[in-house]
Order: structure tokens, then C-alpha cells, then sequence
């Protein structure tokens, strides 16, 4: 299982670097470090919070990089590190759980006198570009990276002072002593480990010394459950030497002395008990202290060199709005270069930026409705190896949803709750999944549960979806915010469709995108609360509508998954040439499902439902009229909620004057009048320097904002689209385009293509397509009424017309689309 996940990534990876060749088209030539570094960070003045530092991630392993004034910090987090599984019993309150952090780092370089981080001296700096964060003060200059080919953090520190001090670097432990006995946690410490009880959970922290390196070593254990992670420094080019400095702490110190010289920090998890995950974590080190400081940063700068010429936008508007807006998106792609490229996904909270040690408001867990908000927009932006650890995460765990949908539902397929464990859902016993069953479908009075299953459910973690009741005070019920949300498992096998839409990779979609298509389908078609009423109509009912309602009947989320991967389901079958049989029984229940609500929004946030193209022109007004009852008057006082999708909805709709208004409203954010978490936009932090927000919580910093922003942003530059789900896509030019804003873009489209684009002034001066394997390209015409000139390889020119254009494209041929007698002139894209 796991080497197939393996060539699942590995074909994803390789997708994504098929079109960084090309992706920037012929005609616009970029300068791409002139582009991107537009987002750099540049501070003036020292951080006032850790929160505020500078991310520094090769995808798996990586830190905020903060100051005080005599010393750099870093909080090694690794984004496939979790602490517990689906088994836990032992942290049943909600934000008690944890993951990622794997240990502290502090570079000294004062002993005693003055401030070296402060005053005039001082300036940090993000180079987007090439992911190097550098940092002066007083006397001394550092540079920090995260290696892309190892787990390693390198620190390069330039001292330059008269009298130098000694530089310390402290390894320190992430958790003290806590003496509640009312938690039944308490430290052990000897011998320079610790351990932490926490129910039947036990983490061991231990420090050692070995061969001049220094090591933080932790293990996570609980039943059957265990995990580990190492950290080791080692400084090269400086004479150093080790000492246990406190408890929880190990010192390497480098002596006096002018010049340069590197700290390395490697990293390593491990989820076997018999292998050595501090040898994982040297043989990373090892490997870094090969090469100089200046050789990891070339390293570095190959792969962000190809990750940047995928794809881009460019925006210019007089106001200087929409150029911030650019860099935003920009930061946003950084953002998840830096912390989606493990074997697991980011969590949606903290990614890989916590400070705070094991302090994780709402957890360990995966939460979608978060969780989308990062990769709903990465197919379209042409980064698909992001998009390799969401697909690796599920379908690791397909089989846990699949026994789910049998035991939680009595259905088939599969089911994917709003919020999981990274190692899915446990197995229940069959008692207790059939009364969980007659519970959770109302057909057995709450009042009347078992002691059997009150008993096995004490324990159990009140954030998790099948037991999210339990995080009420008052249990009336099983409903709670997450507990009945079937929808989240069609919004995870849409993308994984999109995949394929995207890419024409029909081996993927046989082996990894279907059984996830197909078990959404069958879950639906067969879940017994799904019945055939009087009205001749299928209903659907004791279901939540997300978090907004609970128990209902005919949910817009739920009827609007069903009527987008249904048809998906056939079309899929179709390509592969299976399940004949089902797709008769899948059509019986598409053509007989009820209509979705008037009132509601959901088609137009999701899916392929309702966008410019639609033909459903009914379903299209209906959604248009309910965005406007609940958008009147948009302009640039209209606030933006941090996980609205509304700016989403308006691009997908064409209100491009809305667009004008909602995305950046968005990329600014809010304070909430719901948000009372200390560090939160309502007490007053907002985005913080390094555009990043603490909305969520205390321990869970994130840029949610930033990756709804970037897919509204997107979509109203190009939708890439079906006329309905499962048929061929149109592809629409700047469908919700502010004519104040200037836009050269280079995106994907469905079919394998790539599209760059230009608009100055309110007009669009040419479109490029770049076909990667072939067939048959569809555009709405761009420019209404006007004959089109298609300038192929080769200088041949071909003119077409009509409202739709559609034209065949050769393998790896580059097609020019202008109005006839236009000349074909390039275009530079520089950073201004």
C-alpha cells in the first residue's frame, strides 16, 4: 500500500514538472524573480510576537524564524509528525491533542552586554523567491533555509563584531511538568529524559550527546499506537562543544570568533519502534554537512526556480490594490510550497508554524471545511505535487472510510467525516456500531442508548465527527456541528476528479481518483436515509447542512454533492469502461433527486453547478438572486469574513465589479464579532507582519483567508469549466474581470492545457494555449463577434468564429489566439 502511495506522488510530481517549461507561455516573458520577490517580507523592527517570524519549509519540515534581542528561534515542526491516532482514549476535551512539534531551537549569540537584534541595526527579510530568510543586528548577519533535497534547517551566522561572544544553540524539550492530578499528568525526569502521562498516553522526551552533535528525541505511545521524532544540530566550520545545560535543555556552544559558520538542524519522523529515528535524523544531517551553506542554497534555488515557472499572476491597478492582491497570491503559493510536500497534509492550524509548543486550539485533527480552503484552488494554479499529500492522506486511509460507511451508516462506498484523525476512524465493535447506527439515522430514541455505548464513547475526542456531541455541554442528541455531514466526502472526490480533469491521466484515475468517486456515489445511493418520497422524489433527511443546521431534511450541501458526483461517478466509469451495471442505478437516483432550494449558495461555492458556463440557466439565476439578497451593494467598506466563500461565488457568478471589492476585503480580513480566542482578529492581532493570522486560536496560526482569496482570484481570470458535471469543459477568459485591473496570468486548464493570458486597459490583448497531450480545446470567444485568428507552431494561421471555439491542438503545440489582423506582439512582465 504504501509503495503505491509512493508512485502516486512521484506520477503527481511529475505531472507538475512536465509544465514548468511551458507554463509561461511564448508570448509573455517573465521575469520571475522579479515577480515573485514583489512578496517578499522586509521588517524593520524586531517581531513583537512569535507568531510574526519569518516561514522558512521545504514541504515536510520548517519554522517561523523570530528574534529577541540576543538570540534567533525556531520551533522545528514537521508536518508528518502525529502524536496520537484514531485510538486515543486519552485526551476526550477538544484543543487537549497535538502534532507536529518536534522541538525548540535558540541561537545565542550574546552571553552578556548589549542588544544585537535591535535598533537601527536590525533588519529581517523573506525572500519568496528562493525561501531564505536572513536577519541583521549589531555586528552580525545570519541566513536561514530549509533545505529542499533533506530534513535540515541551516543557520549560516556571519559574525563580524569586535569582540565576539560565543554563540550557544539550545535544543530544548516542547513540554514541562504539569501536576495536575485531576489530568493524571506528572514528569518523570533522569538521566536528561522526561516523561508526560496524559491518560494511557505517554510521551518521552530525551536529550543526548553524541559525536560532538546534539540530539531531542521523542516518542508517542498509547495502546498499539507509537510515533517518534528526532531533532539533531551540529555546527560546521566553528570548533564547538556539547553540554546538558538544564533539564530539558542540551547546549552545543560555538567558540568566540569572526567569520562565518553554519548550524545545521536535521529532522526525522518515524511511526516504526524499531527503527532508529535519531540515525534518520543524522544520516539528514550528515548528508547537508556535505555541502556548503552556499551549495544547499543552490539546491534550493533549482527547485524554487521550477516551482515558480509553472504558473503565475501579475496584477497592476492605479490604486495599488490589486498589485497587493498579486502578492498575497503569491505568498499564498509559497505559503504551501513550503509545508504540503510530506506524506500527510498540512493541518489547516499551525501547518508547520506553530510556536507554542504542544498548544493546538482544535487539535490534532483534519478539519475539511478548513482544510478546503488551502487545496480547493491548487489544480487550477498548476501544483499538483501540493495537492500529493491530500490525495496520499485519504486514500491511505480509504479503507477505515469505507468500514465507516458500513458500521456508522449501514451504507456502502466510502465516507469521509468533516473531522478525522490523520489515520482515519477506528473499527468498532458490533454492538456498538449497530446501535451507533439506529442512533445517528433516528431510528432509536437518544434517551434510550445503551450504558454499553455511553460507556465506550466516554473517552472519545468531542472534536472528532463521529463523536462530536460530546464536545456539547448539554447532550441532547447525536447532531451536533459536524456530526451528519455526509458533503465533505464529495468536496474530497471532486478534487481528486479534477485531477484527472486537469491532467488526462487515465492510470491515476483507475487506480486512485474512482475508488474514491465511486465510493461517494454508492455511499449516497445506498444511505438509508435517503428515500424515495410520495412526491416521486429522492429526499434525503437527519442530515446537517455543514455547521449551519442540524438534522434536516434535504440539505443544499448534501443535494448539491449528489448532483455533482453522480454524473461524475457514470462519466468516470464511462472513461474506464466499468461498472457498467451502476450507472443506470446512478442516473434513476440523479434524474429523480429533488431540486436544490431556491434560497440556496452552495451550488455556486462548489463543484461545476453553477459558474458562467452553466447551461442550467435556472439553477443559475436562482443562485444569482440568493447571493445578491445576501451581498446588496458590494464596494470597499463590505467586510469579508475569513472563511466566506463568498468572493468565490461572485467570480464563478461574473460580478466582476464585486470581485473589484471582495478579494481584497478578504486578503485585509476582519475582526469577527464570533472569535473571542486570545491572539484572535477580534482581540485585536487581525493579519499579523508575515500576513499569516492566529483567527483560530491560540497555537493555531494560519492563512485560510489567503487560499480562498487565491481561488476566487483565479477563477475570475479563467474558469476552466463543464457546462454541467461530467461533460467536456469551455474555457472562459477573465469571466469576472475588473476593467481597472491590468492581468497577465499563466494557469491550467482541464485537457491537459495551459493558459496565459494578457488584459491592459479593459481589454484583452491575446490568449496562449499550451497543449500538453493533445485533443480537442474549447474557449468562449473572448472577443464577442470578432473572427479569430489561431497562429500555430510553425506560423500557420487558421481563422475560426462563433460564440464558442473549438479547435483541435497537437501534442506539446503551442496555439496564439488574437482577433484577425491583430499583429502578434511578446510581452514583458517585470516587477515594478
Amino acid at each position: 500500500m504504501k509503495s503505491t502511495l509512493l508512485i502516486v506522488c512521484l506520477r503527481l510530481l511529475v505531472a507538475g514538472t512536465a509544465g514548468a517549461q511551458t507554463s509561461s507561455g511564448s508570448l509573455l516573458k517573465v521575469d520571475y524573480q522579479g515577480l515573485v520577490s514583489r512578496a517578499d517580507l522586509s521588517y524593520e523592527t524586531p517581531v513583537v510576537r512569535s507568531e510574526e517570524g519569518l516561514p522558512i519549509g521545504n514541504g515536510r519540515t520548517g519554522s517561523l524564524v523570530w528574534t529577541t534581542p540576543t538570540a534567533l528561534h525556531f520551533q522545528v515542526n514537521h508536518v508528518d509528525l502525529f502524536c496520537m491516532g484514531h485510538n486515543t482514549l486519552s485526551f476526550p476535551k477538544g484543543h487537549t491533542d497535538y502534532s507536529s512539534g518536534c522541538g525548540y531551537v535558540d541561537i545565542h549569540v550574546v552571553d552578556y552586554g548589549d542588544d544585537v537584534f535591535a535598533g537601527r541595526d536590525f533588519h529581517q527579510r523573506l525572500s519568496v523567491y528562493d525561501g531564505l530568510a536572513t536577519a541583521a543586528g549589531k555586528g552580525i548577519k545570519s541566513r536561514v533555509l530549509a533545505w529542499n533535497d533533506g530534513d535540515v534547517i541551516a543557520t549560516e551566522l556571519d559574525d563580524q563584531r569586535e569582540k565576539p561572544d560565543a554563540v550557544h544553540v539550545d535544543l530544548r524539550m516542547l513540554r514541562y511538568a504539569v501536576n495536575y492530578v485531576e489530568n493524571q499528568n506528572f514528569l518523570l525526569s533522569s538521566n536528561h529524559a522526561a516523561q508526560v502521562r496524559t491518560g494511557f498516553h505517554i510521551a518521552t522526551s530525551k536529550l543526548e550527546i553524541l559525536a560532538g552533535r546534539i540530539l531531542l528525541v521523542q516518542e508517542f505511545r498509547e495502546g498499539d499506537f507509537y510515533s517518534a521524532s528526532a531533532v539533531a544540530v551540529g555546527i560546521v566550520g566553528r570548533k564547538s562543544r556539547a553540554d546538558y545545560y538544564n533539564e530539558t535543555t542540551v547546549r552545543l556552544s560555538a567558540e568566540p570568533g569572526r567569520g562565518t559558520f553554519t548550524i545545521l538542524t536535521a529532522s526525522a519522523v518515524s511511526y516504526d519502534p524499531r527503527q532508529d529515528v535519531a540515525g534518520l535524523a543524522l544520516k539528514q544531517l550528515n548528508a547537508a554537512q556535505a555541502k556548503s551553506f552556499d551549495g544547499l542554497l543552490q539546491d534550493n534555488r533549482r527547485w524554487w526556480s521550477g516551482y515558480w515557472g509553472k504558473g503565475f499572476i501579475h496584477l497592476h491597478s492605479a490604486d495599488g490594490v490589486a498589485d497587493e492582491v498579486e502578492r498575497n497570491y503569491t505568498y499564498f503559493l509559497y505559503i504551501m510550497a513550503s509545508c504540503s510536500r510530506g506524506e500527510y497534509m498540512p493541518r489547516f492550524c499551525g501547518m508547520l508554524w506553530g510556536t507554542d509548543g504542544d498548544l493546538r486550539m482544535w487539535g490534532s485533527q483534519y478539519w475539511w471545511n478548513n482544510q478546503g480552503a488551502y487545496f480547493n484552488g491548487l489544480t487550477p494554479a498548476n501544483r499538483p505535487e501540493l495537492m500529493a499529500p491530500m490525495f496520499a492522506t485519504y486514500s491511505r486511509t480509504l479503507e477505515s472510510f469505507s468500514r465507516a460507511a458500513r458500521q456508522q451508516w449501514g451504507s456502502q462506498g466510502v465516507w469521509i467525516p468533516e473531522t478525522t484523525w490523520f489515520d482515519g476512524l477506528e473499527d468498532l465493535p458490533d454492538n456498538v456500531a449497530a446501535e451507533m447506527r439506529d442512533l445517528y439515522l433516528a431510528r432509536k430514541p437518544w434517551d434510550a442508548r445503551s450504558r454499553e455505548f455511553e460507556e465506550f464513547s466516554r473517552d472519545k475526542n468531542g472534536l472528532n465527527s463521529r463523536w462530536n456531541w460530546r464536545f456539547l455541554k448539554d447532550q441532547k442528541g447525536p447532531f451536533a456541528w459536524t456530526s451528519h455531514v455526509m458533503s465533505t466526502t464529495a468536496k474530497i472526490s471532486y478534487l481528486y476528479w479534477l485531477h484527472y480533469a486537469y491532467s488526462l491521466d487515465q492510470d491515476w484515475l483507475r487506480t486512485t481518483g474512482y475508488p474514491m468517486i465511486k465510493g461517494t456515489a454508492e455511499f449516497y445511493r445506498n444511505f438509508p436515509n435517503l428515500y424515495k418520497a410520495a412526491d416521486g422524489k429522492y429526499h434525503i433527511r437527519c442530515v446537517n447542512n455543514l455547521e449551519s443546521k442540524w438534522g434536516g431534511s434535504d440539505a443544499p450541501e448534501e443535494l448539491s454533492a449528489m448532483y455533482e458526483m453522480l454524473p461524475i461517478a457514470i462519466r468516470a466509469s464511462e472513461l474506464l469502461g466499468v461498472d457498467a451495471e451502476l450507472r443506470p442505478i446512478w442516473k434513476g437516483v440523479l434524474d429523480d433527486l429533488t431540486p436544490i432550494p431556491a434560497s440556496a449558495l452552495e451550488p455556486g461555492e462548489y463543484y461545476d453547478l453553477c459558474n458562467v458556463g452553466t447551461e442550467d440557466k435556472a439553477l443559475f439565476e436562482r443562485v444569482k438572486a440568493a447571493y445578491h439578497e445576501r451581498n446588496p451593494n458590494a464596494d470597499e467598506r463590505t467586510p469579508v469574513r475569513v472563511l466566506s466563500r463568498t468572493p468565490v461565488v461572485a467570480a464563478n457568478l461574473g460580478l466582476a465589479d464585486d470581485v473589484r471589492w471582495l478579494i481584497p476585503a478578504q486578503v485585509r480580513s476582519v475582526k469577527e464579532d464570533n472569535c473571542d480566542y486570545p491572539g484572535s482578529g477580534e482581540s485585536g492581532a487581525g493579519v499579523l507582519r508575515n500576513r499569516l493570522m492566529l483567527r483560530e486560536g491560540p497555537g493555531a496560526i494560519e492563512c485560510e483567508r489567503l487560499g480562498l482569496a487565491s481561488h476566487a482570484l483565479q477563477n475570475a481570470l479563467l474558469q476552466s469549466i463543464p457546462p454541467a458535471p461530467g461533460k467536456e469543459p469551455v474555457n472562459h477568459l477573465f469571466p469576472a474581470w475588473p476593467r481597472q485591473w491590468d492581468a497577465q496570468f499563466a494557469l491550467a486548464a482541464r485537457g491537459a492545457f495551459q493558459i496565459s493570458a494578457s488584459m491592459e486597459k479593459g481589454r484583452i490583448e491575446f490568449l496562449e494555449i499550451h497543449s500538453q497531450k493533445g485533443g480537442l480545446c474549447r474557449v468562449q470567444n473572448p472577443w464577442p463577434g470578432t473572427e479569430i485568428a489561431l497562429h500555430r507552431t510553425g506560423d500557420a494561421i487558421e481563422n475560426i468564429s462563433g460564440e464558442v471555439l473549438a479547435f483541435s491542438t497537437g501534442t506539446g503545440e503551442t496555439v496564439i489566439m488574437m482577433p484577425k489582423g491583430k499583429p502578434v506582439v511578446k510581452k514583458q512582465v517585470l516587477a515594478n
